[in-house]
């Protein structure tokens, strides 16, 4: 199966989070908080939305950092993804 988003919405794949922490520190499951950055999966067309045109700024490929709150969660095939507008990605991640 495929996700294809509608509109302005971007899907996501979240990246995964260091389980210790720059000092060393080995963080328990439930102490550990999601990751704000993912990668993107697939970008919609953009196009008139809400009676104003977006042009989509980002791509497939690209790793992103979005809203902390943002997004409805979906798994598919045993994956999770997260599909958010695009206006609640706040940042491109570039090397």
């Amino acid at each position: 199966m495929k996700l294809v988003p509608l509109g302005d919405k971007v899907v996501l794949k979240q990246l995964v989070a260091e389980e210790t922490t720059k000092s060393g520190i080995v963080l328990p499951g439930q102490a550990k908080e999601k990751p704000q950055q993912a990668e993107v999966i697939a970008v919609g067309p953009g196009g008139m939305v809400d009676g104003k045109e977006v042009v989509m700024q980002v791509k497939v490929g690209d790793k992103v950092i979005y809203s902390k709150y943002a997004g409805t969660e979906v798994k598919l095939d045993d994956e999770e993804f997260i599909i958010v507008r695009q206006n609640d990605i706040v940042a491109v991640v570039e090397d």
